[in-house]
């Protein structure tokens, strides 16, 4: 994808073209902000103007084939191995690097997910951004800058990235998914702007079982606990969603935020929902939603540790109904 197809992020784009036609490329950049929102299609864009032998990254000569492709000789790949960026990983990185470039005047390394580095492997790239070889391109992204080590960060060219607007990504997702108005409004804001999950197994969730686990959710009572526990079940049942699950009710809680403070329909995200919304507004209270929240939190950073998920859910519905 060129420069041109990518939708938004026109000042980074600006930067790097700017940075491209003056020749003053820096050795390492670091992309930052939420995953799925197009650091790495701009990163690739990058990539390909900088090999395309008409100097635009046109997309159809040889070397950008060879780059949409993902099998250009001088473009390497790092991604997680499990749950991290290993330090073997980085010295095979190194060693690649210190290869002349094959086809190119660049050897360009993108690490896609750089928050992942163990700290061997973080302290073992440091060297590499301290003593760049020329001709080398570093461009680690990142939703999550601040597990980089400092001293990374520091010799990187920092570039956030933004979301796109709601309405922009509605507009998109109403045409590329032929879906209503509605239902791409939707989408965007549970997608916080990101067309990964928009696009994503997750779109399921957001259109077609959101309204279910929300209506489930709000019929829960202190007076009974035997729904709580039966709805704790069936959300363990899909403990692969669970993360998607917990987005989308606390997406239902945030509206319901908005809705104390009288904001207007439109910044909701579940629209379609707006009747359940007000009848909850009435009955609920400001403190008990940040109750609520404070659990689904919780819940989070229990999944997150690995902690038994019927027993994670099932404590976090007793919080939210005694609330």
């Amino acid at each position: 994808m060129t420069f041109d197809a990518i939708t938004g992020h026109q000042q980074q784009k600006s930067i790097l073209l700017r940075a491209l036609s003056n020749q003053r490329i820096a050795h390492a950049y670091l992309f930052e902000g939420a995953d799925g929102i197009g650091k790495k299609m701009v990163a690739l864009a990058f990539a390909r103007a900088l090999f395309c032998q008409n100097g635009s990254g046109c997309g159809k000569c040889p070397a950008c084939i060879k780059v949409n492709n993902h099998n250009h000789p001088d473009i390497h790949l790092l991604e997680a191995n499990g749950a991290a960026l290993k330090i073997a990983q980085v010295r095979t990185l190194q060693q690649d690097l210190s290869l002349r470039p094959l086809e190119g005047n660049y050897k360009v390394c993108l690490v896609d997910g750089a928050e992942y580095f163990t700290n061997g492997a973080a302290n073992a790239l440091l060297k590499t951004l301290e003593e760049p070889r020329s001709g080398t391109l570093i461009i680690l992204l990142t939703s999550q800058p601040e597990r980089l080590l400092p001293t990374i960060r520091s010799r990187c060219q920092r570039l956030p990235f933004s979301a796109l607007p709601k309405q922009q990504l509605a507009t998109i997702l109403a045409e590329k998914l032929e879906i209503s108005t509605t239902q791409a409004l939707i989408l965007a804001a549970l997608s916080e702007g990101s067309f990964q999950k928009a696009l994503g197994p997750n779109r399921e969730y957001f259109l077609e079982k959101r309204g279910k686990l929300i209506q489930s959710l709000s019929a829960l009572s202190s007076d009974s606990i035997i729904p709580t526990f039966s709805f704790a079940n069936e959300l363990y049942l899909d403990k692969e969603s669970l993360p998607v699950i917990l987005e989308i009710f606390q997406s239902f809680y945030r509206d319901l935020l908005l809705l104390k403070h009288e904001s207007p329909v439109e910044e909701l995200a579940n629209q379609d929902l707006l009747e359940l919304l007000q009848q909850q507004n009435r009955q609920t209270t400001t403190a008990s939603l940040l109750v609520k929240l404070k659990a689904l939190d919780t819940a989070r950073f229990h999944l997150q540790r690995n902690v038994n998920p019927r027993l994670t859910m099932e404590v976090m519905l007793m919080q939210m109904t005694a609330a």
